[in-house]
């Protein structure tokens, strides 16, 4: 029996960011079975199949432009996965631009060619939970369009960026929250993130080597009791970029085994993940 189009992929067209490894390969990999066409961004060659490779350094702008550009000759697109990301350990500024200033320059240079309707999925984390405590500074960032006045806001701003990757992580939300208005009135497009739990990745080996196996030992994983594999959070992200959420927008789905979830309510301490004072 031929398989069903469920999710609206087959013929379409995808850009997806970081597709090299970790979530945004199985994402990669999920809508090419799916019968998308691929066009992989990243700083070096995926394995997964794709119609053309783009290789970008999303921390820099000029790049992010050339590769836009370039993007832009080839559509439109149906949809656009930024899955580009990296660790505290590259350090606050590096997350900043790599996490959330790149991938905005993308997606805003990007949007010529993206089809009325289409989807934007992105990748944010249980680390930006925090996004509404810190909403006043972080709508204060978002209101900074240019790529290059942003990162000098947060070079200048070095209480208010933190460890970068936190804070990286709730601008991605806020952004999909706050544009999620604009993108709908005037082209119908979507605009979603996923929040994953710690996810089985070379990211994740980087964050192990600084916080320590202990730590993610000690993370809560109340549903799998185990982290989360790539395929298990690139599905989500592919779920929520479907045509069939035509009403979904401006959302932040939870993947993370109810840690949010657990923690907002007090269900789940989350103190029990903090370092030890030792």
């Amino acid at each position: 029996m031929e398989n069903l189009d469920v999710l609206g992929y087959r013929g379409t067209k995808a850009v997806v960011t970081g597709c090299s490894s970790g979530m945004g390969e199985a994402a990669a990999r999920i809508l090419g079975d799916l019968g998308a066409d691929v066009y992989a961004v990243d700083i070096k060659p995926p394995s997964i199949p794709h119609v053309a490779f783009y290789e970008t350094d999303v921390s820099k702008p000029e790049q992010v432009s050339a590769t836009a550009a370039a993007l832009r000759a080839s559509g439109p697109f149906d949809s656009l996965f930024n899955c580009a990301g990296i660790s505290h350990t590259f350090g606050p500024m590096q997350c900043m631009l790599v996490n959330f200033i790149g991938p905005r320059q993308l997606t805003d240079e990007l949007l010529p060619a993206i089809v009325d309707g289409g989807g934007i999925a992105i990748i944010a984390s249980d680390a930006g939970m925090a996004w509404q405590q810190n909403l006043a500074t972080n709508l204060e960032l978002l209101a900074i369009s240019d790529p290059t006045a942003a990162a000098e806001w947060c070079a200048a701003r070095p209480d208010a960026i933190r460890d970068g990757y936190s804070v990286s992580k709730e601008m991605l939300i806020v952004w999909a929250l706050h544009r999620s208005i604009s993108l709908a009135e005037e082209r119908r497009i979507r605009i979603n993130c996923i929040a994953p739990c710690p996810t089985r990745t070379a990211f994740m080996d980087d964050a192990i080597a600084s916080l320590g196996e202990e730590y993610f030992e000690r993370y809560p994983y109340p549903l799998l009791g185990r982290m989360a594999t790539p395929e298990e959070q690139g599905w989500p992200l592919v779920l929520l970029n479907s045509p069939l959420n035509a009403v979904v927008t401006g959302a932040v789905l939870y993947t993370d085994q109810g840690f949010a979830g657990g923690a907002l309510t007090g269900s789940l301490d989350p103190s029990s993940i903090m370092p030890s004072a030792d």
